[in-house]
C-alpha cells in the first residue's frame, strides 16, 4: 500500500489526520522543532515502520503546523510520528527523537496491551539528574500506534435527547466494571456494548442519564505496584490518566476489527439515545498521563513541552495542580483551542450529551498557575456554539488548593455539590447541630448559589461518587481500608463522614444490618427530594460494596466491579430506589429550576412549632406549600418531610395541612419493604392525623390528599 502513495505538501488546517480527496493529510502542530518525520506502519507490534517521510520545513510547514498529504492512504492505516528540537530541560525543552509519538488528535490507538511504559521513561539510568539524561533508546515496538479511524456510521436520525435539567437523574458509572463480572450476564462484558446490554435495567431504575467514567484511551497497565496482600500487579482501573484525548479506548472495544471502538461507541450512544438516556463523559482535562519530568514520553512533552504544560520556574518540573505530576497549561491558545477541538470532536463526531470535568479549576489558572476571575476558558466552552445545549458540570475544585463549589465562574457551568455531601453525610450520622445545613440542602444550596446568581440546577447533588466510599461502604465502616492499594492505606480521604453502627465491615447482626439498610434509604430519599440535580454511584442502589476501599483507582477485580448477584440480594433496597425516583417524577415542586419563596415551606420542629435552629436538634420537618410549584391535576396540595437523625424515637405533631386535608404515608424508612414506600395511590392514612411517631434514624414522606 505505501508503495503506491503520493506525497504532497497538505494543509495545516484542521489538525489532526483526515480522510480527504482520495488521501489523508496529516497535520501536527509544534512551535520549537527542528525536524518533524510522520511514520507509518503495517501492524502495531512492528518495531520499524514501513514508510517514513521527513517534513521538509520549507514544503511541509506553515507557521507552527507541520503537514503533508498522502494520496492513496485511506482508512485503516497505522501512523505515528517523531518530533527532533532541543533537549534542554532547564529550558523547557524535552524533544526527543526516538520516542514515538503519538498523535494528539488521534481518534483512535491500536496495540494498547502491549504497551511498555518504561520503555517511553525519558530518562537513562538511576542518577540524581536523571531527568536531565537524554535518553537514545528506541520504543516504538512497546508502543502503540494511532489508527485513522473511519467514522463514517449510521446515526439513523439520532440527535440530542436535550433532556432538561429539572428533569435529570445521573447515574455515575464505570463501562469494564458495570459488566465484567459474571454475575451481569451479558454478552460482551467490560465493553461499550456490554453497556447497551443493560439499557433494561437502567430504564426501570429511572435514569436519565449515565455519566462514564473516562472513555479516552489510557495505559491500565501504567502501575508498577503490587497489591501486598495478593501479590498481583495493580492496574489502572479509573482512567484518570488520559493519554489520547479524542480516541475512546481500545480495550472498551471487542475487538472485532482493528477500531471496532469507534463504531461501538457510537453504537452505545445511539441505543441509550432510543431509551431516552443522555451520556455524558468524565473527561481529564487537568494533566496527561505523562506525569512529572521523570514520567514517560509519549506524545505533548516531546512536541511542544513548554507549551502544552505549566511549568516551574526553573523550566525543569512541573506545576502539580492536579496532584498527578503535571497540569495542563490550559489558558495557553494553543492549548486552550486544543480542547475546544477535543469537545467538539465528542459531540459532532461521537453525539455525546455533556461532560463533567475533573479538577475543573485547573481550566480557570493561567500560565503561572494564578486562578483568573474570568478564565477564557472556561467562558469559551460555555460560548461555544457547537456546545451551547450539552451539559456542562464542574469538579470546582483541584489540588492546587483552589475550591470553587458554587463560584465557578458562569452561569451555564453545574457543580458536584460537595458540601451537600458532606452535610448530608453528616446529618444523618447523628451529628448536632446540622438541622440547619439539612434544610438548606433540601433547597438547593441558596447559601453557595443565589448570591451568584444561580440557580439548584447549578448544583448537582450527591452522597457518594466513585471517589470515596460507596454508599453502602459509608453505613458499614469507620475507617478506610486501602491495605490493597500498595500505599499502607495512605491514601484515600481520611474524612469521611461514615458510621459502622457496631462492628466494622461485614455482619451477620441483624440489628446493625436494619440500621445500616435504613440509613441508606435515608441517604438516597434525601438526595432525590432535594432541588438541585440528583447523582446516584452506580450500584448503591443494591448495596454494591469495595470493601471499605474509598481510593479503589488501581483495582481492576471484584472489589470494583458491580456484583449482579447483590441485586438479587438487595432487591427491596432497590425497588425502593426505583420507586423514590418515581416520587420525584411525579412531584415537580421538588425539581423545579428556582429556589423556594419565602412562604413555600413551613419549618417545625416535633413540637410543631418553628425550630429554634441553634439547639443542637437531629430533628426536623417541613411542609412544602402547593404555591411551590405550577397547579397541575396530578401535584398534591402538600408535602410533608420529616427528619429524625437521632438515636431515640420521635412523635411529631404535625401541622394542619392547607384546606385541612388529610395526611397519607407515602415513606417511612423504618418499615419494612414493600411499606417502606407506597406507589401512587397506595399510600396509607395516618392513624393519628394530627401526629407520628418516627423510628430512630428515619425519615418520613407525607402527602396531603
Amino acid at each position: 500500500m505505501t508503495t503506491a502513495l503520493q506525497i504532497e505538501p497538505g494543509r495545516p488546517l484542521p489538525w489532526g489526520a483526515y480522510h480527504r480527496h482520495g488521501g489523508v493529510n496529516f497535520s501536527l502542530f509544534s512551535r520549537s522543532a527542528t525536524r518533524v518525520w510522520l511514520e507509518l506502519y503495517d501492524r502495531p507490534e512492528d518495531g520499524a515502520p514501513a514508510m517514513v517521510i521527513e517534513l521538509d520545513p520549507d514544503h511541509h510547514r506553515t507557521g507552527d503546523m507541520w503537514h503533508v498529504w498522502l494520496k492513496g492512504a485511506t482508512y485503516g492505516q497505522l501512523y505515528a510520528f517523531r518530533v527532533d528540537g532541543p533537549y534542554q530541560p532547564a529550558e523547557g525543552h524535552r524533544f526527543n527523537r526516538h520516542r514515538l509519538l503519538i498523535d494528539p488528535y488521534a481518534t483512535a490507538l491500536l496495540g494498547t496491551s502491549r504497551w511498555d511504559w518504561q520503555r517511553a521513561l525519558a530518562f537513562n539510568g538511576d542518577s540524581p539528574e536523571r531527568d536531565l539524561t537524554f535518553c537514545p533508546e528506541e520504543n516504538a515496538h512497546w508502543s502503540p500506534k494511532c489508527l485513522l479511524a473511519d467514522h463514517r456510521f449510521e446515526w439513523g436520525g439520532d440527535r440530542p435527547l436535550k433532556v432538561g435539567w429539572p428533569d435529570t437523574v445521573i447515574y455515575e458509572t464505570h463501562v469494564r466494571g458495570l459488566t465484567i463480572h459474571p454475575s451481569s450476564g451479558v454478552t460482551h462484558p467490560g465493553t461499550f456494548l456490554g453497556v447497551i446490554e443493560k439499557i433494561p435495567y437502567f430504564r426501570e431504575l429511572g435514569v436519565t442519564a449515565v455519566e462514564l467514567m473516562p472513555v479516552q484511551e489510557f495505559n491500565e497497565n501504567e502501575l508498577v505496584v503490587r497489591n501486598p496482600l495478593t501479590g498481583e500487579l495493580l492496574r489502572n482501573y479509573w482512567g484518570y490518566n488520559t493519554v489520547a484525548f479524542f480516541a475512546p479506548k481500545e480495550s472498551y472495544g471487542t475487538g472485532a476489527s482493528p477500531g471496532c471502538q469507534v463504531a461501538e461507541f457510537k453504537t452505545m450512544v445511539r441505543e441509550l439515545h432510543k431509551a431516552g438516556i443522555e451520556v455524558i463523559l468524565d473527561i481529564v482535562l487537568n494533566h496527561t498521563a505523562e506525569g512529572d519530568e521523570l514520567g514517560p514520553t509519549l506524545n505533548f512533552r516531546g512536541i511542544e513541552n513548554r507549551i502544552y504544560y505549566m511549568l516551574k520556574s526553573d523550566r525543569r518540573g512541573y506545576q502539580n495542580f492536579s496532584g498527578c505530576g503535571n497540569t495542563l497549561n490550559c489558558n495557553h491558545p494553543v492549548v486552550r483551542s486544543y480542547i475546544l477541538d477535543c469537545l467538539r470532536h465528542w459531540v459532532i463526531e461521537m453525539h455525546v450529551d455533556g461532560f463533567r470535568f475533573d479538577l475543573a479549576s485547573v481550566l480557570g489558572r493561567d500560565e503561572q498557575g494564578d486562578v483568573l476571575p474570568n478564565p477564557p476558558l472556561l467562558e469559551a466552552i460555555a460560548e461555544d456554539p457547537i456546545l451551547r445545549d450539552v451539559k456542562l458540570i464542574a469538579e470546582a475544585w483541584d489540588a492546587g488548593g483552589a475550591y470553587q463549589v458554587g463560584s465557578f465562574p458562569g452561569l451555564r457551568w453545574s457543580e458536584w455539590n460537595g458540601r451537600f455531601r458532606d452535610d448530608i453525610r453528616r446529618f444523618w450520622r447523628g451529628e448536632p447541630g446540622l438541622v440547619p445545613l439539612l434544610a438548606t440542602r433540601l433547597c438547593g444550596s441558596a447559601d453557595l448559589y443565589q448570591g451568584n446568581r444561580k440557580v439548584p440546577m447549578n448544583s448537582i447533588n450527591f452522597v457518594t461518587c466513585h471517589d470515596g466510599f460507596t454508599l453502602n461502604d459509608l453505613v458499614s465502616y469507620q475507617q478506610k481500608h486501602n491495605e490493597a492499594n500498595g500505599e499502607q492505606s495512605r491514601d484515600g480521604e481520611n474524612v469521611n463522614f461514615s458510621h459502622n453502627y457496631g462492628t466494622e465491615g461485614d455482619t451477620r447482626d441483624r440489628t446493625i444490618e436494619a440500621v445500616r439498610l435504613r440509613q441508606i434509604k435515608n441517604l438516597l430519599a434525601t438526595l432525590l427530594i432535594s432541588r438541585g440535580v440528583p447523582m446516584i454511584l452506580g450500584g448503591d442502589e443494591f448495596r454494591r460494596t469495595q470493601r471499605g476501599n474509598n481510593n479503589a483507582y488501581c483495582q481492576d477485580n471484584d472489589i470494583s466491579w458491580y456484583n449482579w448477584e447483590l441485586l438479587r440480594e438487595h432487591r427491596e433496597l432497590f425497588r425502593f430506589t426505583r420507586e423514590m425516583l418515581a416520587f420525584r417524577r411525579r412531584h415537580r415542586v421538588l425539581r423545579t429550576e428556582d429556589f423556594y419563596r419565602e412562604g413555600d415551606i413551613l419549618w417545625f420542629g416535633p413540637t410543631g412549632r418553628a425550630p429554634t435552629w441553634d439547639d443542637g436538634a437531629r430533628s426536623l420537618g417541613c411542609i412544602i406549600q402547593p404555591s411551590a410549584a405550577p397547579p397541575t391535576v396530578r401535584e398534591p396540595a402538600a408535602l410533608g418531610l420529616l427528619f429524625n437523625a437521632d438515636g431515640q424515637e420521635v412523635r411529631f405533631r404535625l401541622p394542619a395541612t392547607p384546606g385541612n386535608r388529610r395526611w397519607l404515608l407515602a415513606v417511612d424508612t423504618a418499615k419494612p419493604s414493600p411499606h417502606d414506600i407506597r406507589a401512587e395511590g397506595e399510600e396509607s392514612a395516618l392513624e393519628r392525623p394530627d401526629s407520628y411517631r418516627m423510628q430512630p434514624r428515619s425519615m418520613v414522606i407525607l402527602v396531603a390528599s
